[in-house]
Protein backbone atom coordinates (compact mmCIF):
# COMPACT_ATOMS: atom_id res chain seq x y z
CA UNK A 1 0.00 0.00 0.00
CA UNK A 2 1.35 3.46 -0.87
CA UNK A 3 0.13 7.02 -0.32
CA UNK A 4 0.20 9.82 -2.88
CA UNK A 5 -0.44 13.46 -1.92
CA UNK A 6 -1.40 15.85 -4.71
CA UNK A 7 -2.63 19.44 -5.05
CA UNK A 8 -5.25 20.62 -7.56
CA UNK A 9 -6.75 23.94 -8.63
CA UNK A 10 -10.44 24.62 -9.22
CA UNK A 11 -10.49 27.58 -11.62
CA UNK A 12 -13.96 28.73 -12.71
CA UNK A 13 -14.35 31.85 -14.82
CA UNK A 14 -17.28 33.11 -16.94
CA UNK A 15 -19.21 29.83 -16.46
CA UNK A 16 -16.20 27.83 -17.66
CA UNK A 17 -13.87 25.48 -15.79
CA UNK A 18 -10.18 24.97 -16.50
CA UNK A 19 -9.46 21.27 -17.05
CA UNK A 20 -6.54 19.13 -18.14
CA UNK A 21 -7.06 15.98 -20.20
CA UNK A 22 -5.18 13.07 -18.66
CA UNK A 23 -3.75 10.79 -21.31
CA UNK A 24 -2.30 8.35 -18.74
CA UNK A 25 -4.49 5.43 -17.79
CA UNK A 26 -7.56 3.90 -19.35
CA UNK A 27 -9.86 5.41 -20.26
CA UNK A 28 -8.47 8.90 -20.88
CA UNK A 29 -10.41 11.53 -18.93
CA UNK A 30 -10.55 15.19 -17.83
CA UNK A 31 -9.49 16.42 -14.41
CA UNK A 32 -8.48 19.50 -12.52
CA UNK A 33 -5.01 20.80 -13.27
CA UNK A 34 -2.55 19.72 -10.62
CA UNK A 35 -0.66 16.69 -9.48
CA UNK A 36 1.61 14.95 -7.07
CA UNK A 37 3.97 16.61 -4.64
CA UNK A 38 7.67 16.02 -5.04
CA UNK A 39 9.50 14.85 -1.91
CA UNK A 40 9.58 17.72 0.62
CA UNK A 41 7.44 20.02 -1.56
CA UNK A 42 4.73 22.21 -0.05
CA UNK A 43 1.22 21.65 -1.55
CA UNK A 44 0.96 25.32 -2.62
CA UNK A 45 4.30 25.13 -4.42
CA UNK A 46 3.21 21.91 -6.14
CA UNK A 47 -0.07 23.52 -7.17
CA UNK A 48 1.66 26.47 -8.86
CA UNK A 49 4.20 24.20 -10.57
CA UNK A 50 1.65 21.66 -11.79
CA UNK A 51 -0.91 24.19 -13.07
CA UNK A 52 1.79 25.99 -15.07
CA UNK A 53 3.17 22.70 -16.43
CA UNK A 54 -0.26 21.38 -17.50
CA UNK A 55 -1.98 24.58 -18.71
CA UNK A 56 0.59 27.34 -19.20
CA UNK A 57 -1.30 29.51 -16.70
CA UNK A 58 -0.17 31.05 -13.44
CA UNK A 59 -2.71 31.17 -10.64
CA UNK A 60 -3.41 32.89 -7.35
CA UNK A 61 -4.98 30.78 -4.62
CA UNK A 62 -8.19 32.24 -3.21
CA UNK A 63 -8.78 29.62 -0.53
CA UNK A 64 -8.42 26.00 0.45
CA UNK A 65 -11.60 24.15 -0.54
CA UNK A 66 -10.88 20.86 1.19
CA UNK A 67 -9.25 17.49 1.00
CA UNK A 68 -10.65 14.50 -0.87
CA UNK A 69 -9.30 11.02 -0.22
CA UNK A 70 -9.73 7.92 -2.31
CA UNK A 71 -8.44 4.36 -2.36
CA UNK A 72 -7.48 2.79 -5.67
CA UNK A 73 -6.40 -0.82 -5.33
CA UNK A 74 -3.14 -0.43 -3.35
CA UNK A 75 -2.97 3.39 -3.50
CA UNK A 76 -4.33 5.87 -0.94
CA UNK A 77 -4.73 9.20 -2.77
CA UNK A 78 -4.93 12.42 -0.76
CA UNK A 79 -6.05 15.34 -2.95
CA UNK A 80 -5.68 18.88 -1.60
CA UNK A 81 -8.05 21.11 -3.57
CA UNK A 82 -7.71 24.88 -3.79
CA UNK A 83 -9.98 27.50 -5.35
CA UNK A 84 -7.74 29.59 -7.61
CA UNK A 85 -7.98 32.23 -10.28
CA UNK A 86 -5.81 32.60 -13.36
CA UNK A 87 -3.47 35.59 -13.13
CA UNK A 88 -1.26 35.12 -16.18
CA UNK A 89 0.28 32.92 -18.77
CA UNK A 90 -1.16 31.65 -22.02
CA UNK A 91 -3.28 28.52 -22.30
CA UNK A 92 -1.26 25.72 -23.86
CA UNK A 93 -1.05 21.95 -23.81
CA UNK A 94 1.56 20.06 -21.81
CA UNK A 95 4.26 18.29 -23.80
CA UNK A 96 5.72 15.03 -22.53
CA UNK A 97 3.70 14.92 -19.30
CA UNK A 98 0.69 13.10 -17.93
CA UNK A 99 -1.78 15.42 -19.70
CA UNK A 100 -2.12 16.14 -23.41
CA UNK A 101 -4.70 18.94 -23.58
CA UNK A 102 -5.69 21.94 -21.46
CA UNK A 103 -8.99 23.72 -22.07
CA UNK A 104 -11.63 26.01 -20.65
CA UNK A 105 -14.81 23.89 -20.74
CA UNK A 106 -18.29 25.43 -20.37
CA UNK A 107 -19.83 24.22 -17.10
CA UNK A 108 -22.99 23.30 -19.04
CA UNK A 109 -20.94 20.69 -20.97
CA UNK A 110 -19.48 19.09 -17.85
CA UNK A 111 -22.20 16.42 -17.35
CA UNK A 112 -21.43 14.84 -20.75
CA UNK A 113 -17.64 15.01 -20.36
CA UNK A 114 -15.62 11.94 -19.28
CA UNK A 115 -14.02 13.18 -16.06
CA UNK A 116 -12.68 12.04 -12.74
CA UNK A 117 -15.19 12.18 -9.90
CA UNK A 118 -13.23 14.66 -7.83
CA UNK A 119 -13.99 17.43 -10.38
CA UNK A 120 -17.58 17.24 -9.12
CA UNK A 121 -16.42 16.99 -5.49
CA UNK A 122 -14.37 20.18 -5.97
CA UNK A 123 -17.42 22.00 -7.35
CA UNK A 124 -19.47 20.70 -4.40
CA UNK A 125 -16.83 21.93 -1.94
CA UNK A 126 -16.90 25.34 -3.61
CA UNK A 127 -20.71 25.53 -3.54
CA UNK A 128 -21.30 24.11 -0.06
CA UNK A 129 -18.18 25.44 1.72
CA UNK A 130 -18.25 22.94 4.59
CA UNK A 131 -16.32 24.27 7.61
CA UNK A 132 -14.40 21.00 7.87
CA UNK A 133 -13.45 20.98 4.17
CA UNK A 134 -15.17 17.62 3.95
CA UNK A 135 -18.42 16.67 2.22
CA UNK A 136 -20.87 14.69 4.31
CA UNK A 137 -24.13 12.99 3.40
CA UNK A 138 -26.55 15.36 5.20
CA UNK A 139 -25.46 18.54 3.42
CA UNK A 140 -28.07 20.39 1.37
CA UNK A 141 -27.78 22.34 -1.87
CA UNK A 142 -30.81 23.71 -3.72
CA UNK A 143 -33.22 21.79 -1.51
CA UNK A 144 -31.50 18.45 -2.12
CA UNK A 145 -29.16 16.59 0.15
CA UNK A 146 -25.65 15.76 -0.98
CA UNK A 147 -26.71 12.11 -1.22
CA UNK A 148 -29.71 12.98 -3.43
CA UNK A 149 -27.57 15.12 -5.75
CA UNK A 150 -25.16 12.24 -6.32
CA UNK A 151 -27.56 9.31 -6.14
CA UNK A 152 -26.12 7.84 -2.95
Amino acid sequence: MSTRVAAYALCVEDDRILLAHWADGEPAHWGLPGGGLEFGEDPLDALHREVEEETGHTVEVERLLGIVTARHERLHAIKVIYKARVTGGTLRDEVGGSTDTAAWIPLAELPSLPRVEFVDRALDLDDLRPPSGRLVTGMRRGGLTFAEIHGR
